[in-house]
């Protein structure tokens, strides 16, 4: 196997040594895995860079990556099931998102939430495979070699870099987030390019050279560095800036699949490392499935499109997958110069295909592991922030937008309306706290985590009962539910006080050259705008082309899977998207008759609407109660539901409001 050796660093009894149901307890395994893989193996062909990478003494690629194991003290007491979560720019997330937990830093003692997971029985992994993750504790890096050519000297080309910040600043740093940078060749180059737009899709003008330098600023005074540039007068907020460069910093960004893909391989069947080391989870397993969100759900798609389902030994690694907000894109986790966090609309992460079938012609995602015969079942959930993105409609439609496109047998997708990217919870407010970046709408707070839980819970049922979960439920153009933007725009311009966007996230066709693992065009040839449909609304602003929520069918406020950047920010009328994905909004209804006339909203008062705070959750349960019949939420979490719906009520209304509607 390509799994080589487990190095176990600490093992513990995980949350403190709290037993959960009739699993009991659960412990902690973290340490390093080390890989080597044969790039001459026909299913790494596929690996951008593998024959340029350094090789050992067997002619293997090697190659490591953190891991996290968290499984049932006793194998025996487990449901036989392991769970590998791919982490999200190097954390993991599936304890808050299916479990619920709480947010946390990275190197805090991780939360069971409400222990879902861990009363089911699964067995959980992480391992890293993004090889610029930041040096923090608590994330999860894969450390893989740089390609080199013929003559051992490294690999260089051209490489851009994107921003967008929330704030002036004098001083960028040349990457995403914070992770490891590419730094550029040359600090003097006159063949660099600095351009500046205004949005996404606008004009793009040339900043003159001499105005900027590669670079930082400390004390008042330049400081030349490699990994920074800065420009006289600073980088206004809102404004998206690209740099173009040259760079000779080019790992093997694609090992982090096999890393993925042979960790999961080796726990599902190995016995024994080759060094002797036990397998924690030998013999316990008889299902894998994988989760991944936003970029690592993007991350899964990748996988299946390049065929990575089946390990050396051509055994199924997963049967079934999770991808959670993934949409219609993948990412750049398989390119020459990959920035795997970066969502820059002139990215590889933006190209075909978008569907998992052929169509005309043009390759699917999951053309390559239906072929070997390893395809998973697959459950899609995305939120309203996908379409709104320019790309969530992409992945069951014809390209020009103009039909439908029927699934695979073996594929479920859901919309999950009037939700965002990221699942959400109150207090009621139009600022990010963490990101500092600020709405003109209030940030949408609906809480999506319950469906997730049904979703891992009829994944499994299907493969392993052959249960099937409940249909395709997403915006078409069968039923009418689905529409372009525009068509929305005069409906929530009529809402008092309700900005819509004036630029939206759009999708077009790019040009990198013949090989989009070792892109040749560098910035790509821009073409072609994508269609952008999203969901039809109710009379209340409210989607209706998928499964909603008792927040959307039985509604406090218009919920939206967008929001536009507030004034202080910069970027006004562009849509609120930091770090490149969507943030939804709430636009609460009035509260009594009097208030909606005296604002001119158009959509009924919640006194209007419900006679009583208990007839609202009365409502709320029998709508609840309704997901439950139908397969989309778990009855545990009809409790959840309407205890979500009471914290809601009372953060509009008011709990002195409340009491006064029920007297």
């Amino acid at each position: 196997m390509a799994l080589t050796r487990l190095d176990i660093e600490t093992r513990k009894a995980f949350a403190g040594g709290s037993s959960f149901g009739d699993v009991g307890r659960y412990e902690q395994i973290d340490g390093v895995a080390h890989f080597a893989v044969d790039p001459e193996h026909s299913d790494h062909a596929v690996i951008a860079d593998i024959g340029l990478a350094p090789r050992n003494g067997g002619g293997l690629v090697e190659f490591s990556a953190d891991f996290r194991i968290v499984k049932p003290m006793d194998n025996d007491h487990g449901n036989g099931r392991l769970l590998l979560d791919v982490v999200n720019r190097g954390k993991e997330l599936a304890l808050k998102n299916i479990n619920s937990a709480p947010d946390g830093p990275p190197d805090a003692v991780p939360h069971p939430g409400n222990g879902f997971l861990m009363r089911e029985g699964y067995s959980l992994v992480w391992c890293g495979w993004q090889h610029d993750v930041p040096d923090a504790a608590g994330l999860f890096r894969c450390n893989v070699p740089n390609a080199q050519n013929e003559d051992g000297s490294p690999v260089s080309g051209r490489i851009v870099v994107s921003f967008q910040p929330i704030a002036d600043i004098t001083t960028q740093f040349l990457s995403d987030r914070e992770h490891r940078p590419y730094p550029t060749n040359h600090l003097e180059s006159w063949d660099s390019v600095l351009t500046v737009q205004e949005h996404e899709d606008g004009e793009e003008k040339v900043i003159p050279r001499e105005r900027w330098a590669f670079a930082r600023v400390v004390d008042g005074r330049r400081v030349p560095d490699a990994a920074h540039i800065t420009l006289d007068g600073g980088f206004e907020a809102g404004k998206v800036y690209r740099v173009l460069y040259e760079t000779s910093h080019a790992p093997v960004v694609g090992l982090g699949l096999l890393a993925t893909r042979d960790i999961a391989a080796w726990l599902r069947y190995g016995d024994a490392d080759g060094v002797g080391t036990a397998n924690p989870l030998g013999g316990a397993i008889g299902r894998a499935y994988a989760y991944g969100r936003s970029q690592s759900g993007r991350f899964l798609r990748q996988m299946l499109h390049l065929g990575l389902n089946r390990d050396e030994s051509e055994r199924v690694v997963f049967d079934g997958m999770l991808p959670n907000v993934a949409g219609g894109k993948m990412g750049e986790f398989n390119v020459r110069f990959g920035q795997p966090s970066s969502l820059s609309n002139r990215s590889v992460n933006n190209l075909p295909p978008f569907l998992d079938i052929d169509l005309g012609g043009e390759d699917g995602i999951l053309a390559e592991v239906t072929r070997h015969g390893v395809a998973p079942k697959v459950i899609y959930t995305n939120t309203s922030s996908e379409y709104w993105g320019g790309h969530g409609a992409l992945a069951h439609m014809t390209p020009d937008g103009s039909a439908d496109v029927a699934l695979p047998d073996n594929v479920r997708s859901w919309l999950f309306c009037g939700t965002q990217h990221a699942p959400a919870s109150l207090p009621i407010s139009d600022t990010n706290p963490d990101t500092g970046a600020r709405g003109t709408q209030a940030l949408n707070y609906v809480d999506y985590r319950p469906l997730m839980r049904a979703a891992l819970y009829g994944l499994d049922r299907w493969v392993t009962h052959n249960e099937e979960p409940p249909g395709n439920w997403y915006p078409n153009h069968a039923d009418g539910s689905i529409v372009e933007t525009s068509e929305l725009a005069d409906w929530f311009r009529s809402l008092p006080g309700v900005e819509f966007p004036r630029h939206h996230k759009v999708m077009r066709r790019l040009d990198f050259g013949p090989d989009r693992a070792v892109p040749t065009v560098i910035p790509p040839d821009v073409g072609a705008e994508y269609p952008s449909l999203v969901s039809a609304v109710d009379a209340d602003g409210n989607e209706i082309g998928g499964v909603r929520l008792p927040a959307i069918a039985v509604p406090l406020a218009t919920y939206t899977g967008w929001n536009v950047r507030h004034s202080d920010i910069g970027g006004v009328g562009q849509v609120l998207s930091p770090g490149g994905t969507l943030a939804g909004g709430a636009i609460p209804f009035a509260v009594t008759r009097n208030e909606r006339l005296a604002t001119g909203d158009p959509r009924p008062s919640i006194e209007e609407r419900y006679g009583s705070r208990e007839e609202y959750l009365a409502r709320v349960r029998e709508c609840a109660e309704t997901l439950v019949a139908s397969g989309y939420v778990l009855a545990e979490d009809v409790a959840v539901l309407v205890s979500q719906g009471t914290e809601v009520y009372d953060a509009i209304v008011g709990v002195s409001a409340a009491v006064a509607a029920d007297d």
